[in-house]
């Protein structure tokens, strides 16, 4: 039952956070870490492809090893928000309402990835110690 209802969320979640890294009121974080834990749960081949995953890997282990997300993922997640979510605003948006709407999804982005604990930084020793 696992297999059939949480591999299907997961590649759902998946391209809702692929999604995100072109929508600018959708959030990529919270939708792959979402994504990461069904096929923890469902697909052991699908959750080793998102830890490989260059993009993504580093993001999943993070969370996984210790409940975090980097300043780097969180600053480029509300900028880029901010970024193309203004220019949605002011240039393709006529309706006050939709402006209303997507400000407030922005805003909803933000908190949700601002909620979440920032890594503390890593030296290079750490990392390469790390790694022995």
């Amino acid at each position: 039952m696992r297999q059939s209802l949480y591999k299907p969320l997961g590649i759902t979640f998946l391209a809702l956070g692929a999604a995100g890294l072109v929508l600018p009121v959708l959030p990529t974080t919270p939708f792959v870490l979402l994504a990461a834990w069904f096929f923890a749960r469902s697909s052991e081949q699908w959750h080793q492809r998102l830890l490989a995953s260059e993009l993504f890997g580093p993001m999943i282990r993070n969370w996984e090893e210790r409940r975090c997300v980097s300043l780097r993922a969180k600053c480029v997640g509300i900028g880029s928000m901010i970024v193309a979510g203004s220019a949605s605003i002011i240039f393709a948006l006529s309706s006050p309402w939709a402006r209303i709407a997507t400000a407030l999804l922005m805003l909803t982005g933000a908190l949700v990835l601002g909620s979440i604990r920032t890594c503390a930084c890593e030296t290079d020793a750490t990392k390469r110690d790390s790694l022995q």
